[in-house]
């Protein structure tokens, strides 16, 4: 997306846009973001000065199946949202990233410079890692790459759940591809460099659903089987026009807390994938699982165990979930979602722990929302994400919605409850 920079938009690049954001937000939504992206033209003007801009976006996610099945090379059921970060580029002479994001200030760095071990593990777990680790996989995969500045602005809800930081990191590959490589790069491959960035610079060991997610767009049955290049089965689904609502409630806990906590899920399930001589669970069976169940337990511990029934029946949900959403038989779909909470909540166990029981909001939201939805038509709910704080997520008919978010926000706080739509586009 281009636009004359020049004090007067140029009608035709105000045209060309307004064609663009009607194929990507839709014809409803268009006007009030072509209000957005012409602030966020005067912001990099301001900013930046009066170069020309170019235009990136990259979308939150939404987890529909397959709990904590992405690492372990399992299925996946993910899908883009039309909650996403947009920004105005321009590329910059001198090799620094200059980014300015709203609500977060000013990111800097060198992309010429050497990248020495100390910087890295300074940098560590900072917005910087990820925009410097992001253009350094760009080089160590033989991608052209340098500097920009960028002005950002996000309607993604910080610790919701809907993956603001995977949708960074995507936003960041996709303008060094846009701006640097003619756009030459393929989305499954700009997933792959933002995972190594969060992975190997920011320092958290996450899977590929939610980088995949957003650099793809629309509903995805992703099978990471072959985690190097993962197949990608896209869903034509439109929930609202199935009459439902896909409501995320943020319960305000604190992901930072649990760091420990989902690193001790891929722990325990490498424990029990070592029995079947793997380092991850891809292909072992919930029959094979219970099998090898006392192998299991003494090499893990129940946990582990439970963990890998988990895992073993979600991979299996996930293709029926797909198969039913496929079918239009959303009972059948919502059945599986009901199984597939239940499944978190009793053997992944990533709604609470045991340590902080006073620290149970995701408990507390899956109680609300089942006593709620009781009588709601055919409904359901599960953990969403990574679990053990942050967000559930609810599919509701849409004659129930409102009074479902009424009931949310009462306990949660105002706005904690968001509908969200699937949203075609990806990173672009």
């Amino acid at each position: 997306m281009d636009m004359a920079s020049n004090g007067c938009w140029n009608m035709m690049k105000q045209s060309e846009l307004k064609r663009k954001l009607d194929t990507v937000y839709g014809r409803d939504a268009a006007d009030a973001q072509m209000l957005r992206y012409s602030r966020l033209r005067m912001r990099f003007a301001d900013e930046f000065g009066a170069c020309e801009p170019h235009y990136f976006r990259a979308p939150g996610r939404t987890e529909i199946g397959g709990n904590h099945t992405d690492h372990q090379h399992g299925q996946v059921l993910a899908a883009a949202i039309d909650l996403d970060i947009a920004a105005a580029a321009a590329p910059a002479e001198d090799g620094v990233i200059r980014i300015v994001s709203e609500g977060f200030g000013r990111i800097e760095t060198d992309t010429d410079c050497s990248y020495t071990a100390d910087e890295k593990a300074a940098e560590e777990g900072t917005p910087t890692a990820l925009v410097r680790g992001v253009s350094e996989e760009m080089k160590k995969r033989g991608y052209r790459t340098g500097g920009f500045c960028a002005y950002m602005t996000s309607d993604i809800p910080q610790g919701a759940g809907l993956s603001s930081s995977a949708a960074f990191e995507v936003l960041i590959g996709v303008i060094i591809n846009g701006l640097f490589n003619d756009g030459c790069i393929a989305a499954e491959e700009i997933a792959h460099i933002a995972q190594a960035a969060e992975n190997s610079y920011y320092g958290k060991p996450c899977g590929l659903m939610d980088q995949m997610a957003c650099a793809m767009g629309g509903l995805c049955r992703i099978d990471f089987s072959d985690p190097a290049a993962p197949a990608v089965e896209k869903l034509d689904i439109d929930f609202q026009e199935m009459g439902y609502s896909i409501c995320i409630t943020n319960t305000h806990g604190s992901h930072a807390e649990h760091t420990e906590d989902y690193a001790a899920v891929q722990t325990d399930l490498a424990k029990a994938a070592g029995i079947f001589g793997k380092s991850v669970l891809e292909g072992v069976s919930e029959e094979e699982v219970i099998m090898h169940a006392s192998e299991i337990r003494r090499a893990g511990g129940d946990r582990a165990f439970l963990r890998a029934m988990h895992v073993a029946a979600e991979n299996g949900r996930v293709i029926r979930e797909a198969a039913a959403l496929k079918e239009r038989n959303i009972s059948a779909f919502l059945e599986l979602v009901r199984q597939s909470g239940d499944s978190s909540y009793k053997l992944l166990q990533n709604v609470h722990v045991d340590r902080t029981p006073e620290k149970q909001e995701l408990a507390v939201a899956l109680a609300i929302s089942e006593a709620v939805l009781k009588d709601s038509g055919d409904s359901a709910c599960r953990v969403h994400g990574g679990g053990f704080a942050g967000t559930i997520q609810a599919f509701v008919e849409e004659r129930y919605a409102n009074q479902y978010r009424s009931a949310m926000d009462e306990v949660f706080g105002k706005g904690s409850c968001s509908f969200i739509r699937i949203c075609q586009a990806g990173g672009m």
